[in-house]
Order: structure tokens, then C-alpha cells, then sequence
């Protein structure tokens, strides 16, 4: 299956998630791809305004079978500039769609449900299949293997 994994990463911390789920895609027999995503001139932390954030580059989605958006929580929100991605996209119809948060606070109802719950509503109202989701708290004991279990239970899925 041909992966796309559009991934905002403000810290690295998402990205190196990203990473290791290709990782193990890849182990799988998949075809993977990341495409990060980034807004021009960089990104401004407290723009919230996804109409105001250009993105430098736009992923060719029609490559892929399924996706996989992958972003960091701001402020108990999907990141603004994954959001301005997915924005963008007309449509993910006939294609099994993951998310994917990572969140600074220790416990998922500190932001990361909130985030997923909106990132799973944007890609289903534009026909995408969404099969799995997952969060990543990074604060806290247990980081590596809630990284671990969230690679899993994703991998999983394809």
C-alpha cells in the first residue's frame, strides 16, 4: 500500500514520531512517504488565522491509497498550520486516513482528544475513511513506550 504520512513538526517531536511509524510501515511491505509541511517565511506560534498561513509546499494526495496527518496540539487545538493543510485538501474520498498528535501536557484530555476529535471531523467531511487515530503525550514516565503503543496500534491499520 502507498503511505503518505503530511507531518507538521514545530519542535522535531512529532516528526521523530513520524519516523519511527515509518519505520515500522516500511518493515510492513509499505510503500511510505513523508512529506512535512511548513509555512512560508516560517512559522509565527501565535497565528491562529489559517486563512493567513502559505504553506511552501502542497502534498499530491492522489499518489497515496491512505494518509496519515500527523501534527502537534496547540493549544488544546490542531496545530494551525496542519490545519491550514488540510484546509487545502478538496477531498479524501476512498482513502483509509489516520491522525496523529503529539502533545506537550501528560494526559490526552488536555488537548490531545480535542485535537484528534477535530482533525478526524475535517477528513471525514471531505469523504476520507478515518480508520485510527492516535496521541502522544510527551510529558510524564512511559514516553517511549506510549510512542511505542501508538506506532502499534497505527501500523495496524494499513
Amino acid at each position: 500500500m502507498k503511505i503518505g504520512m503530511i507531518v507538521h513538526s514545530h519542535t522535531g517531536n512529532t516528526y521523530s514520531v513520524a519516523r519511527k511509524l515509518e519505520e515500522k510501515l516500511l518493515m510492513a511491505g509499505h510503500s511510505v512517504r513523508i512529506e512535512q509541511i511548513a509555512p512560508v517565511g516560517g512559522e509565527k506560534t501565535n497565528e491562529r488565522d489559517t486563512t493567513k498561513i502559505q504553506l511552501i509546499t502542497h502534498p499530491d494526495l492522489c499518489r497515496y491509497d491512505a494518509l496519515i496527518f500527523c501534527g502537534p496540539v496547540r493549544g488544546a487545538s490542531i496545530s494551525p498550520v496542519l490545519a491550514a493543510c488540510l484546509a487545502q485538501v478538496t477531498s479524501l474520498k476512498n482513502k483509509k486516513v489516520a491522525c496523529l498528535v503529539t502533545e506537550a501536557f501528560p494526559y490526552p484530555w488536555m488537548g490531545g482528544n480535542r485535537a484528534v476529535a477535530q482533525m478526524k471531523n475535517i477528513c471525514q467531511s471531505k469523504g476520507g475513511e478515518v480508520c485510527g487515530t492516535g496521541i502522544v503525550n510527551w510529558m510524564g514516565k512511559g514516553r517511549e513506550k506510549r510512542i511505542a503503543n501508538v506506532i502499534e496500534d497505527l501500523s495496524g491499520l494499513f
